[in-house]
């Protein structure tokens, strides 16, 4: 299927669920453990009728899903296809459904709450440093690549972040920090988010990306990206 990019996930009003990185997250507040237990079922009798499944993490007060196609279609603009990790219409009909299935158990959701946290490493030839990174991080060689044209590393179990390669001058005169953390929130707290970082002593040092984008440092001048994708925000 092909990929959906941010306007047409927006489109789609899925209003309990947040685009970040590379799929859509939702968190349901649920009263008990054996409450979670009982939504997962409804969850994944939705997702059979589908033939497509979430992710799902579960906790005492809360459920937390992910959705995401293995399968879709990336085309560059020369026409070559590109099998990704991405957003598909499946994603977005199982989406509905499972909102609906919330509904049902009484559910309410916590978009705001949702968050995931990736790896960015600045590289002159990543695919000299992926296979390193793959097994350090996975234990697994096809980690490298998968989901993405590139090289960025994913970890198909979900134990370790994913690490994505950024650019750098193979001959840099000055060195500068290479990893760093980015971190996927939802459009509503990012001002709240790095008011509270400014608020713990770390400095905005680039907004010209705002709000989808916003770098900033610690004391030390470490740096993170706070990452938001406004165009995926749900329409009204």
């Amino acid at each position: 299927m092909d990929m959906i990019l941010g306007e047409g996930i927006g489109a789609a009003g899925l209003t309990e669920w947040r685009k970040l990185a590379q799929g859509l997250h939702a968190r349901y507040l649920v009263d008990d453990f054996a409450a979670g237990a009982r939504f997962v079922v409804a969850v994944g009798e939705a997702g059979d009728a589908l033939g497509h499944h979430p992710s799902v993490s579960m906790d005492r007060g809360h459920v937390d899903l992910k959705l995401v196609s293995d399968d879709a279609i990336y085309r560059e603009d020369d026409g070559t296809e590109h099998v990704v990790q991405w957003v598909t219409r499946q994603d977005l009909d199982l989406a509905a459904r499972i909102t609906a299935v919330a509904a049902e158990h009484g559910l309410t959701a916590d978009p705001g709450a949702v968050g995931m946290v990736e790896l960015g490493l600045d590289t002159a030839d990543s695919g000299r440093v992926a296979p390193m990174w793959a097994a350090l991080l996975s234990g697994d060689p096809q980690a490298q690549g998968r989901g993405t044209p590139g090289d960025e590393v994913r970890d198909d179990s979900g134990r370790s972040p994913n690490l994505w390669f950024g650019d750098a001058p193979d001959d840099e005169a000055t060195p500068h920090q290479r990893f760093h953390v980015e971190v996927y929130v939802a459009p509503e707290v990012v001002e709240q988010r790095v008011a509270a970082a400014v608020a713990a002593g770390g400095t905005v040092v680039d907004d010209s990306g705002a709000p989808g984008l916003t770098v900033l440092a610690d004391p030390d001048g470490n740096r993170g990206v706070l990452c938001t994708d406004v165009g995926a925000a749900p329409q009204a």
